[in-house]
């Protein structure tokens, strides 16, 4: 593999235009109006959740909580995504589950044709039942957590004993009823030794995406669980060689230095012959922090789950209005913004680094990524 700091003329030329590239796809054109919208709406349902809750389905009269959003601020909130297009709502908690109108936030969302994924955990309320009934309400996918391979990395992440096999056990129930299963991985210090072990497992489980989340620490202290730059590669690697022979989908979070390398492997796969399809195709392989929107229980609207910088509240404003004109959202899509090598980087319109790591590391979210190994 070439050194990480070598990146081909030809694809350096390449990556200077990214920029308008990637806000192509993030642009509709209605008439002489542009109508930018996120790639995916993650909303965070709930806080709630208990590895040990009643297998009992909340009755429909339970009250609210009042810090959580209405059943109508939820259907409003979907409207919006359908109108802006957006082509992925992702429902996830605590445990969804605990709210008495998920099934019915589902349905409406399928009503409106807006594509949405439910991530859920193995709890004794995700009865087979329930999966059937997620299933006929138009659910288009179900995601569930797996940080390891093997119970004892799973469960002591967690750190609850037997999520590890109740979680393959519910694996195989959503494939009774045919409906698609994701799983999320993060990867840290205490996993990055089963990479292997945990790509083949996902080969027997029949998943159709594997998301892998390079840990984002929750403050400096916590940097010793987060991997070094070069271990960061040495995972790129790993999942660039898996994507050749695996049947499903691979997608990273927090690690969009991965389009780099991605660029780097087209380019010199092709001695240096990368094409304007392969660049595009790979400037949008994953949600960059322009094309995600993280909306907590309380309506708070974030670039990323794991950057806390709120750039709106959804229940006040309009999400069109938090994301395309919100000074966080704005001055993060400026890439002149970025500083050190990020901003001296050939790929930084295809990739800008991790903000949220950038800041929790730094306090500055321009800062360049501490986890990228390339050297512009």
């Amino acid at each position: 593999m070439p050194p990480v700091s070598h990146l081909c003329a030809s694809s350096a030329e390449l990556l200077q235009n990214r920029a308008a590239k990637s806000m192509a796809l993030r642009t509709d054109t209605v008439g002489d109006s542009k109508r930018l919208r996120p790639l995916q709406v993650t909303w965070q349902m709930t806080r709630v959740f208990s590895w040990k809750a009643s297998s009992a389905r909340p009755p429909k009269t339970l009250p609210r909580d009042k810090s959580n959003f209405s059943t109508a601020e939820a259907f409003h909130l979907i409207e919006q995504i359908a109108a802006m297009r957006v082509p992925l709502l992702v429902l996830t908690g605590g445990d969804p589950l605990t709210r008495p109108d998920l099934f019915p936030i589902i349905e409406f969302a399928a009503r409106r044709s807006v594509r949405t994924s439910l991530t859920l955990l193995p709890t004794p309320m995700l009865e087979p039942a329930t999966i059937a009934e997620l299933k006929a309400s138009g659910l288009l996918r179900i995601g569930f957590w797996l940080h390891g391979s093997s119970p004892s990395l799973h469960d002591g992440h967690c750190g609850a004993m037997g999520l590890h096999r109740r979680t393959l056990t519910t694996i195989g129930a959503c494939h009774e009823v045919q409906l698609p299963v994701q799983v999320n991985t993060i990867v840290s210090r205490a996993n990055f030794h089963d990479l292997d072990s945990m790509i083949e497992l996902l080969i027997r489980l029949d998943v159709i995406l594997w998301n892998v989340t390079l840990l984002v620490p929750a403050s400096p202290d916590e940097a010793g669980a987060m991997l070094s730059a070069h271990e960061h590669e040495e995972v790129f690697a790993k999942l660039y060689a898996a994507a050749k022979r695996v049947h499903f989908q691979i997608k990273t979070s927090e690690a969009p230095h991965y389009r780099r390398y991605l660029l780097q492997q087209k380019a010199r796969e092709s001695r240096g012959r990368l094409t304007e399809a392969d660049a595009f195709a790979t400037a949008n392989a994953g949600n960059d922090v322009l094309g995600t929107m993280f909306i907590n229980d309380r309506g708070e609207a974030y670039p990323s789950r794991f950057l806390p910088l709120s750039a709106g509240d959804v229940t006040r404003q309009s999400l069109a209005e938090v994301y395309r004109h919100s000074p966080l959202f704005v001055s993060l899509g400026d890439t002149h913004n970025l500083k050190g090598k990020c901003g001296r980087c050939p790929a930084r319109t295809v990739c800008g680094g991790s903000r949220a790591r950038a800041y929790v590391m730094t306090g500055d979210v321009f800062a360049p990524d501490p986890c990228c190994a390339f050297e512009p």
